[in-house]
């Protein structure tokens, strides 16, 4: 897959091409409007990246409203989405709302997790980051940074926070994901001859097992 603002000059053919190739064209960063958006999906564009981060919403330009990017995605039910359902770069009750417009079978749960993740002390590999609260930010507080969240906590947080359905929230970041990207055939669901990676979870969705291709984890 590859992300590209769509209402930049050459982003159709860019699209058109790389489609072609078999790679899924997803828009992002983006000030799209309606008209972009309706076209760039006819060009192949079929994903938004980060929904609502990093692109525009209703707005005012002089004083006359105006659709943004992320209305004109909702109005078209061909494009799916992509959600950092960690509670904070998407509030809960946003994280309800796109379930609500788009469904499970067009919202896939996602990370944007950086490395400082893994950092068993929560310093960061990158000397501009830190962790604050549960929050990757960058130090000088002027944004956040990206994210820390594990798939096991955009989970909870959907089921928890955003009154998801707990099967519809697995399906978001398992099945749906995995039907986008084309490897629905060894990945996203527990059948047989696909790949047995599998996490159990306790009644309060705090995880307790992960198995990657059939063999267990330590946690």
């Amino acid at each position: 897959r590859w992300d590209a603002a769509p209402e930049l000059p050459g982003a159709d053919d860019f699209a058109r091409f790389i489609t072609s190739k078999g790679i899924v064209a997803a828009l992002a960063h983006t000030q799209a409007n309606y008209n972009d958006v309706v076209d760039a999906y006819g060009s192949g564009f079929t994903l938004a990246t980060h929904f609502y981060n990093a692109m525009t919403t209703s707005h005012k330009n002089g004083i006359y409203k105006h659709e943004g990017t992320v209305e004109s995605v909702y109005l078209n039910d061909g494009i799916n989405v992509e959600v950092i359902s960690d509670g904070i770069h998407v509030p809960p009750v946003i994280l309800k709302m796109v379930h609500k417009f788009k469904g499970y079978g067009r919202t896939c749960l996602i990370t944007d997790a950086l490395a400082i993740t893994e950092s068993p002390d929560g310093s960061s590999y990158d000397p501009r980051e830190m962790i604050e609260n549960g929050v990757c930010k960058l130090k000088d507080g002027s944004a956040i940074a990206g994210s820390c969240a594990t798939m096991d906590r955009l989970i909870r947080t959907a089921v928890k926070e955003a009154g998801i359905p707990l099967e519809d929230a697995v399906r978001m970041a398992s099945e749906t994901p995995a039907l986008i990207m084309g490897v629905y055939d060894r990945k996203g669901s527990i059948c047989k001859g696909k790949d047995a990676d599998i996490i159990i979870m306790d009644k309060n969705l705090k995880l307790t097992h992960v198995l990657a291709m059939g063999e267990n984890v330590n946690i």
